[in-house]
């Protein structure tokens, strides 16, 4: 298969505007968007007892990584690396490129994701941005933020989005997640710092460019930043 598709893959802090960047370049570009939120939400809500994924060799129960969720901690990354290999290899037969959200998140799923995604995609057309936030915006922002009952877009919360009542994007109502709450936010930041902040420099070790992007700005100008390392001039 020709390596034509583009794979972007997003990074950042919790409340950076992953989700809503890769909602916008999934519309502007024709992208499909693996939102790792989304696909564990569905996932936790509907699973029988006893159910799991092998990946890497190895078994990954359902329940007990739900629990590990629920309490702001990350799933194991190979329980993870497992539900999205099976989701990319859909995406490809689809002929659909590709927007990463929330992936990877820790170094042993680094590791093993880039090498997937450079055979599928090849490393010219793999695209990597991280969006740059500090933990008091994160708990701020997050705090704040809010999902469609529908869709679970999310809505980062800003200047431009506060007085949304319902979502751009399928027009069903903004609700407020459980999970949003300071004391989770600051333990996922604290853990995002721990596992996920390492990967940017093996990535780079690796051959790729991780183009910084300044989260704090409106949506509008980050997703222009986006573009333009992604968009010709």
């Amino acid at each position: 298969m020709e390596k034509k598709l583009k794979a972007i893959i997003l990074l950042g802090a919790p409340g950076s505007g992953k989700g809503t960047q890769a909602n916008l370049l999934a519309e502007k570009l024709d992208l499909y968007h693996l939102d790792n939120g989304k696909m564990l939400r569905k996932k936790y809500s509907n699973f029988k007892p006893e159910e799991f994924i092998e990946s890497e060799g190895e078994k990954y129960y359902f329940e007990d990584e739900k629990k590990k969720y629920d309490t702001g901690e990350l799933s194991n990354p190979f329980f993870i690396l497992g539900l999205i290999k099976e989701t990319i290899k859909q995406v490809m037969e689809s002929d659909q490129g590709l927007v990463l959200s929330g992936s990877p998140r820790t170094l042993p799923e680094t590791k093993k994701l880039m090498p997937f995604l450079t055979t599928l995609y090849g490393k010219e057309n793999i695209k990597i941005f991280f969006l740059s936030l500090d933990v008091k915006d994160s708990i701020w922002r997050n705090s704040r933020r809010r999902i469609c009952e529908l869709m679970e877009h999310s809505i980062l919360y800003s200047e431009e989005t506060k007085n949304l009542s319902l979502c751009p994007f399928d027009g069903s109502k903004l609700i407020k997640r459980k999970l949003d709450t300071p004391e989770t936010i600051e333990k996922r930041f604290e853990v995002f710092e721990q596992e996920t902040f390492p990967i940017v420099k093996y990535i780079e070790e690796q051959g790729f460019e991780v183009n910084q992007i300044n989260g704090k700005q409106t949506v509008a100008n980050v997703h222009y930043d986006i573009l333009k390392s992604i968009i010709p001039s």
